[in-house]
């Protein structure tokens, strides 16, 4: 029998994001398995809503620079992200930076977005 695989949700969210529905994202995207991490842009790492999603899972908050998050190659890249963040993507790159391989593209809520990959053991 194999463990169960190994998670990390890479997030991105507005300012002022409400804690609740960063949360609710996160529970709706994840597949079946062990979440690891929480994985997002740099300039989120204080967002109330990151640090009370990854507090509610019992988490790290992994965080990367823009410039890193842009030399990722994604599935869903966006302009609009691109100009407001300096990167086509946060949730997708900042995944596939702490993991392996894409396992959920992007799903967005209102002011949020998620997706999950596979995490290296």
């Amino acid at each position: 029998m194999s463990a169960a695989a190994r998670l990390v949700a890479g997030v991105g969210c507005s300012l002022g994001c409400p804690p609740e529905e960063l949360r609710a994202l996160i529970d709706a995207t994840l597949p079946a398995g062990e979440l690891v991490a929480l994985a997002t842009v740099d300039r989120r790492a204080d967002e109330p809503a990151m640090v009370a999603a990854a507090e509610h899972f019992g988490v790290p908050l992994r965080t990367f620079p823009a410039t890193a998050l842009a030399a990722v190659d994604v599935p869903t890249p966006s302009a609009v992200v691109a100009r407001h963040v300096g990167t086509p993507s946060v949730a997708e790159a900042a995944a596939l930076l702490s993991g392996t391989r894409l396992l959920v593209p992007k799903t967005r809520s209102e002011h949020a977005t998620c997706a999950v990959a596979e995490c290296p053991e």
